[in-house]
């Protein structure tokens, strides 16, 4: 199935690109590989915040990371020209977590985003990764994700 039918069939509808909110853009390309700035968070249109070890639970976190990757696909789609069928493969994943200095389950947190990614686009979804916990993140967000994607010239 394509990418489209793939998102029809996740029953997901990207939503409008975001705006930077600070000196920077959403996306940036060299060659045929295209980088993604961070995306936080956000749940019904606010930053979705919280601490894990603290506030927040691994299941609720792959439900944040999993929003995290709708954005990312909606600003990839703008850095493909509206046409995410022109991504070759997704590359790699990188992902902060908000967590206490206790909390050791990063990775478990991002799979939510890995996974979705996989699902829309199959085996070039699949992606090196990193998963990182850090004591604070912009706007109190509980994940931030960056990515990196080959796309077609």
């Amino acid at each position: 199935m394509s990418v489209y039918e793939n998102l029809k069939q996740l029953q997901i509808e990207l939503p409008k690109v975001a705006t930077p909110a600070a000196a920077y853009v959403m996306h940036a390309r060299s060659g045929n590989q295209v980088f993604l700035s961070g995306h936080i968070a956000r749940r019904e249109g606010r930053p979705w915040v919280g601490q894990f070890g603290r506030d927040l639970q691994v299941a609720e976190g792959q439900q944040a990371a999993r929003a995290v990757a709708i954005d990312l696909l909606a600003t990839l789609q703008d850095a493909c020209g509206g046409d995410l069928g022109r991504v070759r493969r997704i590359v790699k994943v990188m992902s902060l977590v908000n967590s206490t200095p206790e909390f050791t389950d990063q990775h478990l947190v991002t799979n939510g985003a890995s996974e979705l990614l996989v699902a829309v686009f199959g085996e070039a979804g699949r992606h090196a990764r990193s998963a990182f916990g850090v004591a604070q993140l912009p706007l109190g967000s509980c994940v931030e994700i960056e990515l990196i994607a080959e796309v077609d010239a």
